[in-house]
């Protein structure tokens, strides 16, 4: 790679940190966690620059590596909660999922709770903004279908949350109309 493509490719991977950190925080429930998975696939894309850049969305490729990795993460994690549950004889000792009021951590534990496609979704949507023909292709599935797992979704939420569902601030499911857009 000369100097131009590396420069180019080191402004691309430090414009995208951010947010595929505050998307894979979501997604995950593990800021730390979200570093390193981000921070893998800007990796992968940099060793492959050359052909990421001549992508119509190197973001969205990047993206996609992005929840590959998280999902390999999850499918790690639950394989390693099994294993320690047989060797426990029991489910292992849980880590208190306590709040401390604040409506961003109340998001934070009641996207956690979602189911995995619904949980990527809500990500792709309300934290990214993506439209539905974006997210759609991230999570490689229908447009209809992104619409039906965002519905289910938000009503999800509006459970947990009750009457007290958050109204404002980035990010926040306000009106399942918002699925269709």
């Amino acid at each position: 790679m000369d100097e131009t493509g590396r420069d180019e490719a080191e402004g691309f991977c430090s414009a995208q940190f951010p947010r595929l950190v505050g998307g894979l925080s979501l997604h995950l429930g593990d800021r730390r966690l979200a570093e390193e998975v981000a921070q893998e696939a800007l990796l992968r894309a940099f060793a492959r620059w050359e052909h990421v850049r001549g992508l119509d969305n190197p973001a969205g490729w990047t993206w996609r590596v992005a929840l590959n990795l998280a999902n390999s993460t999850f499918r790690r994690r639950a394989a390693e909660r099994r294993a320690s549950q047989r060797l426990a004889g029991g489910p292992p000792s849980g880590e208190s999922s306590a709040t401390d009021g604040s409506t961003r951590i109340a998001i934070r534990h009641a996207v956690a709770r979602l189911p995995k496609r619904q949980r990527t979704v809500i990500v792709l949507r309300f934290y990214l903004d993506l439209p539905v023909a974006e997210a759609a292709t991230h999570m490689g599935v229908s447009e209809n279908a992104v619409r039906s797992l965002t519905k289910r979704a938000v009503a999800a939420l509006r459970v947990s949350f009750g009457d007290d569902v958050p109204t404002d601030g980035p990010g926040v499911p306000v009106d399942t109309e918002a699925c269709d857009a």
